[in-house]
């Protein structure tokens, strides 16, 4: 890819704010647009709710899986919450400005709770390994105490590396055009304006995505390698048919989740289109919150008795 022009240190105007264009490429359709993600927002937060208070009050749902459904379905609310609302307001007001330190603040957090999203995922494969690999060691292994700690290690073990990687890029002088063609502040093309030489930049965003997205994938598929290899020597086709509904609704959430992820992050620069890299952060930020609570209902048995038993009450 060739690199761009730039203006004359001396000429340069440091920006002080962006524009945030969206969807701005269809202006017949921004109210259309704008119900669409207000009703995909109440879903989400109705849906992963849900999710949140039934694993707290149910008594059948407290066990270590429950546990951490619970835990992501809180992360996935404030996933969420870090971009709609404010595209929501772009969208009904038409005004798109955010200040720097706005943006700023968008991108950390959206890092710190993907990263989070990534390790979390990682645990609860951790978890269904254990269960059912490992299912005389599993009330030891996989008690309270433990599950307090994988959660708030999943939390906080990202947060000086994205706090810094999003200081390193925000210390990058921005000139020429203010406008960022994405619906939130994401890196990709937030580093096109940037100013200077950003290769370094761009080598540790690999960095760091190679770390919180394709070590936490690795895991994620060991653990898998190992349950599927377990559940296969399984004697009876009922055993083997339950173990795998446990499995599966995680497991089609880190398909949607890492698959959108690893090709946004992971694939070549010259490569990225500002149109497809919007389309895919549809699915890592909207599209996976929203499908997350359908899946593990639809796909659970004792969700489903919960949600019943909720709804009687």
């Amino acid at each position: 890819m060739k690199n761009q022009v730039k203006p004359p240190e001396e000429n340069l105007t440091v920006l002080m704010e962006f524009v945030l264009l969206g969807f701005s490429d269809v202006p017949q359709l921004q109210w259309f647009l704008c119900g669409l993600f207000f009703v995909i927002y109440i879903i989400i937060l109705l849906g992963n709710g849900t999710i949140l208070l039934i694993t707290k009050v149910d008594p059948a749902l407290q066990t270590p899986m429950y546990f951490f459904l619970g835990n992501f379905s809180f992360l996935e609310i404030c996933y969420v919450s870090v971009t709609l609302p404010r595209m929501l307001m772009n969208l009904g007001t038409q005004r798109r400005t955010i200040s720097l330190v706005a943006c700023a603040t968008q991108m950390c957090w959206i890092l710190i709770l993907g990263g989070t999203e990534c390790f979390l995922l990682a645990v609860m494969a951790y978890d269904r390994y254990l269960a059912i690999c490992n299912p005389l060691q599993y009330p030891l292994l996989m008690n309270h105490k433990v599950c307090i700690q994988l959660v708030v290690g999943s939390w906080i073990i990202g947060i000086p590396i994205q706090v810094g990687q999003t200081f390193q890029i925000f210390s990058l002088s921005f000139c020429g055009s203010n406008q960022i063609n994405h619906f939130f502040c994401d890196i990709p093309p937030v580093l096109k304006l940037a100013c200077g030489e950003t290769f370094m930049n761009e080598i540790l965003v690999y960095i760091v995505a190679v770390l919180f997205v394709t070590m936490p994938f690795l895991l994620i598929l060991i653990s898998y390698g190992k349950i599927i290899s377990t559940v296969f020597k399984l004697p009876s086709a009922t055993s083997r048919v339950k173990a795998f509904s446990t499995c599966s609704s995680h497991l089609t959430v880190v398909v949607i989740f890492f698959g959108s992820a690893i090709i946004t992050y992971l694939r070549p620069k010259n490569s990225h289109s500002a149109e497809t890299d919007k389309v895919l952060s549809l699915f890592y930020t909207i599209m996976t919150p929203m499908f997350n609570p359908m899946i593990y209902s639809l796909r659970n048995k004792d969700v489903i008795m919960a949600l019943r038993k909720l709804l009687c009450k």
